[in-house]
């Protein structure tokens, strides 16, 4: 039995489905999170990016927290999203997914205001408090935020915040992500932002991957991460190649628009997204479908 803050092996950035008015999708979400449950993923993370939890008002953000964590019925752990641009929001974010059964917190560097590393420093601490206890994995993604998350302060946070349990990493700086490795505290977890360097991130010594790919194809992302973790490399090499592909497709435009493509294509849902995302252009959509067929997810035509 993994301990209540450990986030390591397959952590799953679950999508949230919608209807065509852009509606919560909650039979299609049980639906998903049952298909993610019988690959055996490690933990449930919705309400984030992939979850577009930007978009989504508290109510349903709650609703969509408590339909995890009812479906999942102690299999396996839900760290719900609760990240904001404005402290406020995120902190009642963190004190609503407890509310509804989370078992922690997956919380993002705050979009568009761009803070000091001091300002960070505060923002997670306020947000670690409101969330009662429940431990916290901090999510560095620039790419998204337009703010970095450095080494020092993530140590530091994980030093003066008993919560602070973890960081998802999604920087794309190898570099960074050593220092991180090297460095960081004892018991702090390092979590792989992209699915792609999920392999070099665990040989370095990382502890899992908070994945898109994981939607698509859970049991095998699942046995790659594993695999890896166990020090099997050439089993976890030969999944890596073979779902490359996919990892790729699945940003050739904003996620999460082409992996709820791909669950489309794959007949588990459908492709709904709210604005100000929209559907995929008809050459993504080709060059997605030739990944999924690559990667053996659908059936290529004749």
């Amino acid at each position: 039995m993994m301990e209540r803050g450990d986030v390591r092996g397959l952590s799953v950035a679950v999508v949230t489905p919608m209807t065509p008015g852009g509606a919560v999708n909650f039979p299609a979400l049980q639906d998903h999170v049952q298909w993610l449950l019988d690959g055996e993923v490690d933990v449930l993370m919705p309400c984030g990016t992939t979850g577009e939890g930007v978009t989504l008002d508290p109510q349903e953000h709650a609703r969509v927290v408590a339909t995890c964590v009812e479906t999942a019925g102690g299999r396996t752990r839900v760290f719900a999203g609760a990240g904001a641009s404005r402290t406020e929001t995120a902190k009642a974010l963190a004190r609503s997914a407890r509310e509804a059964g989370a078992d922690g917190l997956l919380t993002a560097t705050p979009a568009y205001n761009k803070p000091s590393q001091e300002g960070l420093r505060r923002h997670f601490t306020e947000v670690a408090e409101a969330g009662g206890g429940l431990p916290l994995v901090l999510y560095n993604v620039p790419g998204r935020t337009a703010v970095n998350l450095l080494p020092d302060t993530a140590f530091r946070l994980a030093e003066e915040l008993e919560p602070v349990v973890a960081i998802k990493e999604a920087s794309g700086d190898m570099q960074q992500v050593m220092t991180i490795m090297r460095d960081r505290p004892d018991g702090f977890q390092v979590l792989a932002g992209d699915d792609f360097l999920t392999v070099p991130f665990l040989a370095l010594g990382g502890d899992g991957v908070v994945s898109v790919a994981a939607n698509e194809a859970p049991a095998d992302m699942r046995r790659m991460v594993w695999a890896a973790l166990e020090g099997r490399f050439d089993e976890a090499r030969e999944l890596h190649e073979r779902l490359l592909p996919v990892m790729r497709a699945n940003f050739i435009e904003t996620n999460p628009v082409p992996v709820k493509t791909a669950l489309q294509m794959m007949g588990r849902m459908e492709a709904h997204v709210r604005l100000p995302l929209a559907p995929l252009v008809p050459e993504s959509e080709r060059r997605l479908r030739e990944a999924l067929v690559s990667a053996g997810l659908i059936p290529g035509e004749g």
